[in-house]
Order: C-alpha cells, then structure tokens, then sequence
C-alpha cells in the first residue's frame, strides 16, 4: 500500500512539474511579432541522412513567431524525428487583445482554432499562424525547444523540408503560408531556436 502512494505521489509531482515547466506565458495587448516569416526556396537538393529518415531542403527559412499551443508527441509517423509541434502567429496573430477572442488546439498534428466573434478577417486568421513540426537539429535545439512555452515570442532558423523514410512513408512541407488544412503545416529543421526580445 505504501509503494503505491510513494508512486501516486512521484506520477502527481512529476505532472506538476511538467505543467509548471510548460505553462503558459501571458502577454499585454500589442502586436508581439510584426515581421512575416522568411524564406528562400532552394528548388530540389541533397538529401541529409537522419537514421531511417532522409531530409531534403526545400528553402531556408527563418521567423519570429507567438506561441499559440505546443503538442508533443511520441508514437506517430513522425514522432520518432519531430517529437514537437508548435502553432505559431506572427502579425495581429500575436496580440493578446485578437487571441483572447480565439479559442487554439493541436491534435493529430493539426491546429486547430475557433472563434464565436471574428476580431480579424479569417483569412488572416488563416494567413497569419501555422502549424509548424519541428525536427531539432542537435541536442542543444532539442533541448532549447524543450523549453519553449505557449505565449513565449520566439526566434528560429532553419529550413522547411520534405521527409521520407526507408520503407517509403513520406511528408512534404508546405511552402506557403497561405494554405490550410492536410499538407498545409511546415516541417522545419530547425538549427537554432531563441526567445525573442520585444
């Protein structure tokens, strides 16, 4: 009886933690992130080894982004190289007074948002946020991004690519911000990730 509370107890402290460590960032009225993302497509190139899954860059990319939601996750496709997903909004889509109007989720690697009232036009809405799967590309990138919390402006750098694996199973990036739905998120090898100062 008394192991199963010590457990009970460890399983409540570390949930705890990891809330505490992830919790949301909050953030006065006020464009956050004003600068749409960066990016340089490169066309068809090599293909960078990552165990059973290969790389190829399709355009350097670079932007600094609010957090709406992080979702992490272990036992998909993906989940093997790109453990995180992060919904990110830049422009009126890092601002306090519009997100507060806007209710943010991620499941299955999607975003998802829902609003009662539109503060801004949808198709900013649309054009103004992204779900990003994010592949570190080191250590020192897998544990910053570890770190990142919903609400937080970040900064990060890297390249939008398309993935494969041995056995066949791709995922391409989308190279547009304008798009949505299935095939509409970034895939970002990421190689450097910061908070941003504003």
């Amino acid at each position: 009886m008394r192991v199963w509370l010590v457990v009970l107890l460890l399983l409540c402290g570390l949930g705890a933690y990891s809330w505490w460590h992830k919790r949301p960032v909050h953030a006065a009225a006020g464009v956050l992130a004003g600068d749409v993302p960066s990016q340089r497509d490169l066309g068809r190139g090599p293909q960078l080894a990552r165990g059973h899954f290969s790389l190829e860059p399709r355009a350097k990319f670079a932007m600094t982004g609010r957090v709406l939601s992080r979702e992490d996750y272990q036992l998909d496709d993906l989940a093997p190289i790109a453990p995180t997903d992060l919904a990110l909004g830049w422009g009126r889509m890092s601002d306090s007074s519009v997100l507060d109007k806007i209710r943010i989720s991620q499941s299955n690697r999607f975003y998802f948002w829902y609003t009662d009232h539109f503060p801004i036009p949808r198709h900013e809405i649309e054009d103004s946020s992204a779900n990003m799967h994010m592949i570190p590309a080191n250590d020192t990138v897998a544990r910053e991004l570890s770190e990142v919390r919903p609400g937080e402006v970040i900064h990060l750098e890297g390249f939008l690519v398309d993935v494969k694996r041995d056995d066949g199973w791709h995922w391409n990036t989308s190279l547009t911000r304008e798009d949505t739905g299935a095939g509409g998120c970034e895939i970002v090898l990421v190689e450097d990730i910061h908070e941003a100062s504003h």
